[in-house]
């Protein structure tokens, strides 16, 4: 019975708690390799580079024996996942080195807002305007797009200063950045979100049409590899960058292209199918807690009254459209005794989570 417990409530919360350390962790090992001199357009596509050799022998040694046959408009649509998780990493990582991790973590709260929206315009989410699970939604929708703009445009008094450090985590950031280069960080990152909430969308019409998370992932991989190669070489053109030394930067590349990619995207995974969509979501807003307090430790960030109040906001209205979603499921379960089904076949908003692999 112990082992019971402790299988189904005690490992996916230590797994999901992981999974949030592990991306905030990678967020600010970014941060402080670009403080060195790593070049962001290297990064991106050294890491796609080895997430796509991670996953290729996995997509085929776990393979699922039934799928349909794979055709050109599913290749299509899976280059189009290429080109959208692609751009959302240049603006995510573009904007993670104007601003901080922890601005990154507050945006990222806007995806389920944003996706909401796009749900709504491409028919896969109903608006019943007087029903209070809709309300829900259009209100958690308002105040997550509210709190980012606070965030973004607002960083108030210093609530904590940026402590003096030590040579070796020294990195010689100016910790007084510009509000200038803050609103852009902030504005690239509302970006990354939005292209991230497009890419939930086409995603879960080829997950329909395929339904293999592994397969998909590295052709999704391996095309966003191809496409980033010409852009990034293009635009990064010293070729000393392109010469990677055993230092944070190589760090940063290996730990993002092992972990960041296929490690958290396995965790999500195993945690959708053990406790579903929403329990997977609702450690999201952990992880401002979590990057605040690494930029503080390991980059000197200074943390702002802004980034507290927006942060605040954004969770709330976060927690609404989550609320609005449990509701949802429940009257699903209990019209037709499906959770998370629908009459009329459509998948709900954060179902779109089960396959996350950007």
């Amino acid at each position: 019975m112990a082992g019971s417990c402790w299988y189904k409530d005690v490992l996916p919360f230590s797994a999901m708690v992981a999974v949030e350390c592990t991306n905030v962790g990678l967020n600010t090992l970014f941060k402080a390799a670009t403080l060195k001199g790593l070049s962001f357009y290297v990064f991106i596509l050294y890491s796609y580079a080895i997430a796509t050799l991670l996953l290729l022998p996995l997509a085929f040694i776990f393979r699922r024996p039934g799928l349909p046959t794979f055709k050109l408009s599913l290749l299509y649509r899976i280059f189009l996942l290429g080109v959208l998780g692609f751009s959302g990493q240049l603006c995510g990582y573009k904007g993670i080195e104007y601003s901080s991790p922890t601005l990154a973590s507050a945006m990222g709260n806007l995806t389920p807002a944003f996706t909401f929206i796009f749900a709504v315009i491409f028919r896969m989410e109903n608006l019943a305007l007087r029903s209070s699970i809709t309300q829900a939604k259009i209100v958690g929708t308002i105040v997550s797009i509210s709190g980012a703009l606070i965030v973004v445009f607002y960083k108030g008094p210093t609530i904590i200063s940026a402590a003096s450090q030590s040579p070796s985590l020294s990195f010689h950031f100016s910790l007084g950045s510009s509000q200038t280069d803050w609103i852009i960080g902030g504005l690239l990152l509302a970006a990354e979100y939005l292209l991230i909430s497009i890419w939930y969308i086409v995603q879960t019409q080829v997950m329909k049409i395929y339904p293999s998370e592994l397969t998909v992932v590295f052709l999704y991989k391996l095309c966003a590899t191809i496409i980033s190669a010409p852009v990034c070489l293009i635009a990064e053109g010293n070729s000393s960058d392109w010469r990677l030394r055993p230092d944070i930067a190589l760090v940063s590349i290996i730990f993002t292209g092992l972990f960041g990619l296929p490690f958290t995207t396995v965790v999500r995974t195993w945690g959708l199918h053990l406790k579903g969509p929403v329990y997977v979501s609702i450690f999201k807003p952990l992880s401002i807690a979590i990057a605040a307090a690494m930029g503080v430790i390991f980059l000197g960030d200074a943390l702002c009254l802004g980034s507290i109040i927006g942060a605040i906001i954004i969770s709330v209205g976060f927690y609404a459209v989550v609320w609005a979603k449990v509701k949802e499921e429940l009257s699903e379960d209990h019209c037709n005794g499906s959770l998370g089904s629908s009459s009329d076949g459509k998948i709900p908003l954060l179902h779109s989570y089960k396959a996350e692999g950007i």
